[in-house]
């Protein structure tokens, strides 16, 4: 009796099946596999331009560039043509202003406007001054500008105690401008500047011995 006892005490536990049973499925089960629209998508390729699409491309910027270029020549041939209208009378409007100056001096000769004679010179004044005008034709008034050897012909320098140096005391002849040309320079007188003081005193001291 007492040995059965002693055989039972020395015997081990064993594992209940039930509890062992769950440990053996978690090691056992396989990972779920992630749906096919949570998968990364390959890169999509960039489409190629067909040959077809690079020829037509090709064409329409030759075509752009064609009709741009086709434009600019058409601007340049509308202002070379103008230009040249402009200027084909150049010498026929050159010889018509001797005419102007000649009316310009009588008007100022007459000093009285209401003589019938002087109506009828500035009635023809005024027309050619109207022609000269609708042909681009424009006067250059210098008196009291600065002297401009590009479009003034200095007919003589004389001091003066108002007028700067360099600058036009009185327009003999006018100028006139052809389109923005010169046709014809102004003849004027220009000025010195002020009279020097020594001189002007030696002359003074001359006229009066």
């Amino acid at each position: 009796m007492f040995s059965k006892n002693k055989d039972k005490s020395k015997a081990p536990e064993a594992a209940h099946p039930a509890e062992a049973a769950p440990a053996q499925a978690d090691a056992a089960a396989p990972v779920p596999a992630l749906p096919p629209a949570e998968q990364e998508a390959p890169a999509a390729a960039t489409p190629q331009p067909s040959p077809e699409a690079l020829e037509l491309a090709a064409v329409k910027d030759r075509y752009t560039r064609l009709m741009a270029d086709f434009d600019n020549f058409r601007k340049r041939q509308t202002r070379e043509r103008e230009e040249w209208i402009k200027r084909a009378n150049e010498e026929l409007l050159g010889d018509l202003l001797p005419v102007i100056d000649h009316l310009e001096l009588a008007l100022g000769k007459n000093a009285t406007p209401s003589d019938p004679l002087a109506a009828g010179v500035k009635m023809v004044y005024d027309q050619f001054i109207a022609l000269l005008e609708r042909n681009g034709v424009t006067p250059i008034d210098a008196k009291g500008q600065p002297f401009n050897p590009d479009f003034h012909e200095a007919l003589s320098q004389m001091s003066s105690a108002t007028v700067p140096s360099q600058v036009v005391i009185d327009q003999f002849r006018r100028g006139w401008l052809l389109a923005g040309r010169l046709l014809r320079p102004a003849q004027v007188i220009v000025s010195s500047g002020a009279p020097d003081t020594q001189q002007t005193d030696a002359e003074n001291a001359s006229v009066s011995d």
